[in-house]
């Protein structure tokens, strides 16, 4: 379906049918998020590895492949959690079904990969939302209002940490583009929404510790904004505390710290952005109007990745 109609009438109690491909770790937490959701239904699920179909639960229709999961459902919109390598790949398929679609992050490796999901939707008349949960937290929301209102004067920084627990698995890991791609277009796009301004340049120091060398387990960014601003984004995979996320505002007329995932019992407010991410999808479906992050903010977000990422293949030997 476009995303000029909406219509539940594949499910006789209304809720909104939604199918999932992948379920892995993101995409089973995406299914625990969902189960119960008084608007929202798990039609089917996609995954091609038997051993994650079998734990998943009973009640789950689960398919061998993309395909069979949308010749046996009928669906409003699916939400993509498989690898990034296969975003395009999954994406194109998805549209060429004309069903909207909610990705994760970042919705392809590189730019052009990203530009041509938004081809393809495009081309379908659908809705392609991607996946930045900080959108939807609402402590976060309260200061991108209150930067919106000049509460804080002038912003003269914006500084982000991004810190996992653990470095991911090697084999998710040799699929995800490295930190600043994986972990920093995270960072990038809270900066872009929360200020309103573009990256314009910016500076990149890496630690080579417990790390490859063109997949840093720390990185640091300096960046200039193009509205006067500045930003320091610090991303690493060695927090042994538990996972963290935290960012800080500096402005002429004041500060504000906002610690939104914090090593414990931050999960709780990781899985209410994603229900609510979840939920402004659907609106956004139906026609009310959705603020969750376009595919264009996913491409600014990648942009500054991939820059990033150039920044420390440059210093490469030869």
């Amino acid at each position: 379906m476009d995303s000029g109609g909406f219509s539940t009438s594949a499910s006789p109690n209304g809720h909104f049918q939604l199918g999932l491909v992948g379920a892995g770790r993101m995409g089973r937490t995406h299914l625990e998020v969902l189960e119960g959701s008084p608007g929202i239904a798990i039609a089917g699920v996609a995954e091609p590895r038997e051993d994650v179909r079998a734990a998943l639960p009973a009640t789950v229709r689960s398919f061998a492949s993309l395909p069979a999961m949308l010749g046996e459902c009928e669906l409003d919109g699916v939400l993509v959690a498989a690898p990034t390598d296969l975003h395009l790949e999954i994406v194109r398929r998805l549209m060429a079904e004309r069903l909207p679609v909610l990705c994760e992050k970042p919705c392809g490796l590189t730019v052009e990969e990203t530009d041509e999901c938004a081809h393809a939707a495009e081309e379908a008349g659908c809705i392609l939302q991607v996946a930045y949960w900080r959108r939807f937290v609402p402590e976060l929301q309260r200061l991108r209002e209150r930067i919106a209102a000049g509460e804080l004067g002038e912003i003269l920084a914006v500084n982000c940490q991004q810190w996992d627990a653990s470095p991911p698995a090697p084999q998710f890991r040799h699929r995800s583009g490295g930190i600043f791609i994986d972990m920093g277009v995270h960072e990038f796009d809270q900066i872009r929404w929360l200020t309103g301004q573009e990256f314009e340049t910016l500076q990149v120091a890496v630690s080579r510790f417990g790390s490859t060398v063109s997949d840093p387990d720390c990185g640091q960014i300096v960046a200039e904004l193009a509205g006067g601003s500045t930003a320091a984004v610090s991303l690493g995979r060695w927090h042994p505390a538990g996972d963290s996320c935290k960012v800080d505002v500096f402005g002429t007329a004041g500060t504000e710290t906002s610690w939104f995932l914090r090593p414990v019992e931050g999960n709780a407010v990781f899985l209410q952005a994603l229900r609510l991410q979840a939920e402004d999808f659907v609106r956004a479906v139906s026609g009310g109007g959705g603020t969750g992050a376009t595919v264009t903010d996913a491409v600014a977000a990648l942009k500054v990745a991939m820059l990033a990422s150039e920044s420390i293949a440059a210093d490469l030997p030869a």
